[in-house]
């Protein structure tokens, strides 16, 4: 059995190996010529107005983390939406607690502002 996965394997070693050999090969004969303006922050050729290290409102982190959490969920769904005619009613039922969950955790999530922007 394991010899089926050799060739994996050997491919997985050949990739770590040629990607270690590439960093080793930049460091050793690259130029390293920093300066002031390498090191400025790059926004689309825009001169920097404030300093790269700024505060996001915690609203916005809350969001993201929300789209997240509802995007993995949904995409459980798809699955099942395939199956569907071959799973019948017995599938159907099975999912049901778990997209009333979804979506009360929305109408939570929505009742608690966490949606809104101020």
């Amino acid at each position: 059995m394991s010899q089926d996965f050799l060739p994996i394997f050997m491919m997985i070693g050949l990739a770590t190996c040629f990607a270690f050999l590439n960093i080793c090969i930049t460091f050793l004969f690259g130029k390293r010529t920093p300066s002031n303006k390498k090191n400025v922050a790059y926004e689309c050729g825009i001169i920097p107005e404030t300093s790269a290290r700024g505060r996001f409102s915690i609203q916005f982190f809350l969001v993201a983390i929300l789209f997240i959490v509802f995007d993995v969920e949904i995409i459980f769904l798809y699955p099942w939406a395939v199956n569907l005619k071959s799973l019948g009613v017995f599938g159907f039922v099975a999912v049901m607690p778990f997209v009333f969950l979804l979506f009360a955790s929305l109408i939570y999530e929505w009742k608690r502002g966490a949606l809104d922007w101020d």
